[in-house]
């Protein structure tokens, strides 16, 4: 890149800057990011000394497998949430919420521990929220609950699953770059998330009260009714699948048809709104249609994003930045380098295992020379990575969610941007809190780790 390091950087810093703007105008939805992107993009074309090299990285960033998935797993859960809301499934859940007496923070609360429990047995935040968010946050609308607050608490339970469960891809990637085994990563790592999520659910608990943004009419009109009720059934059997480590796309699909197959036969769909067509306009109309258009949004996005943070791993640039660890000697110092340095690899490349996989090694011998155990440095790593990516308006977590909310614009909810959902995420913020003052205070560096080299870790991208 002409310019070095600057040259490779200058891309995310136009990317960046247009993110602080869109945030501050409001960021309507992932849409908004698209021309940003692009601009990125360019910067880089234009700054790069072979543009037909870059151009190539940022195809084969697109292409990846992971990128695929990732995309699948949107348009998927946008066809699955659709048809759960037009089956009656969100009703249910507000006639539930209203029998039960839960309101306002008390739902909010509910929403984050439906959450942490959903991402902790099936390790995967992306999927608690494309999957949870769209039930859960129109539901809020017959509690009183703010509706920020509410978001906030959906993205804040996805983002406790990921940060403490066992198959996670965050911490296969920490402890197996580590040399650490999983389960004792996992008890050392309870001293940091469980106060975390202490303080997220007593927060939630306590000021998720108000219904602002929602409309008097429709929170009157929100009455909800049981009809759909039996639905839960189809996401009880998604979560049933991955829990089976069944693929994510098949669990996704195997929803999509089991929520056609129930609501048909127990009249909640009809066999119109599955197909039908408009011949004057030449168009058809479908549930499916209108869930795959839900996902068309962060699906390109996703894109985008992926190819820009290919490119500049095609530079090198990230293995240079992280390697002046290697001088680092004392254990306080050890960890602040390992916290800022895989901070800077996670904000850089948006991918948190890619982060963690940037810096592991380093991390594990410099850690090592300052007598940092390997259970302390895997959870530096993961923890950290569970900060910033659900914190910040440009990563995918914070985006979803802000997609998610889409779905309770018809109860009077409204649309919530990506930046005020990580803003409302306490737990994220609590962590970050906790891992500052472990590594200023030295709190739970006692953690040693295995006595013996465990087996090689299973690859992230397995799962």
């Amino acid at each position: 890149m002409r310019g070095g390091v600057v040259g490779a950087l200058a891309p995310f810093a136009v990317f960046l800057t247009g993110v602080g703007w869109l945030a501050l105008m409001g960021a309507p939805d992932e849409r908004g990011f698209w021309p940003i992107l692009l601009a990125a993009m360019a910067t880089g074309i234009a700054l790069a000394r072979d543009r037909h090299r870059y151009c190539d990285a940022l195809l084969a960033g697109m292409a990846q497998p992971i990128v695929m998935l990732m995309i699948m797993a949107w348009l998927l859960a946008g066809v699955l949430s659709t048809l759960l809301g037009a089956s009656g499934f969100v009703e249910a859940l507000i006639w539930m919420a209203r029998s039960g007496g839960v309101s306002g923070g008390g739902y909010v609360a509910a929403a984050f521990v439906v959450c942490c429990l959903v991402a902790t047995s099936t390790g995967t935040s992306f999927g608690t929220i494309i999957i949870g968010g769209p039930l859960l946050y129109p539901a809020g609308a017959a509690t009183g609950a703010d509706p920020a607050m509410l978001i906030g608490a959906i993205l804040g339970g996805a983002t406790f699953g990921d940060s403490i469960s066992p198959i996670s891809d965050t911490t296969i990637a920490s402890a197996g770059t580590q040399n650490a085994d999983i389960a004792g990563t996992v008890r050392a790592r309870l001293k940091y998330v469980l106060p975390a999520a202490l303080v997220a659910l007593v927060t939630y608990a306590a000021i998720g009260d108000g219904a602002d943004g929602v409309t008097a009419s429709a929170l009157a009109a929100a009455v909800g009714r049981p009809d759909g009720l039996p639905m839960i059934l189809i996401p009880v059997m998604v979560i049933g699948l991955l829990l089976l480590k069944r693929h994510l796309v098949e669990s996704l699909i195997a929803g999509a048809v089991g929520a056609i197959a129930l609501g048909l036969a127990l009249g909640l769909l009809r066999p119109d709104q599955l197909m039908r067509f408009e011949a004057g306009s030449f168009t058809a109309r479908s549930l499916v249609i209108d869930g795959l258009e839900r996902g068309v949004g962060v699906s390109i996005f996703t894109l985008l994003l992926v190819a820009l943070v290919a490119a500049f791993e095609a530079t090198g640039t990230l293995t240079r930045l992280v390697s002046g660890g290697v001088r680092v000697t004392s254990a306080a110092r050890a960890e602040s380098w390992i916290v800022a340095t895989v901070s800077a690899a996670v904000l850089l490349t948006t991918h948190s295992v890619v982060a963690i996989l940037a810096v592991g090694p380093l991390a594990s011998a410099t850690g090592a020379r300052a007598g940092i155990g390997a259970y302390r440095r895997a959870n530096l790593l993961d923890l950290t990575v569970c900060i910033w990516p659900f914190l910040l308006p440009y990563f995918l977590p914070t985006i979803l969610s802000s997609n998610a909310t889409a779905s309770g614009v018809a109860l009077g909810m409204p649309r919530i941007s990506a930046f005020d959902a990580g803003f409302h995420n306490f737990y994220s913020w609590a962590l970050l809190v906790i891992v500052v003052l472990a590594v200023a205070t030295g709190f739970g560096r006692e953690e040693s780790g295995p006595r013996r080299s465990p087996p090689a870790a299973a690859s992230p991208y397995a799962l």
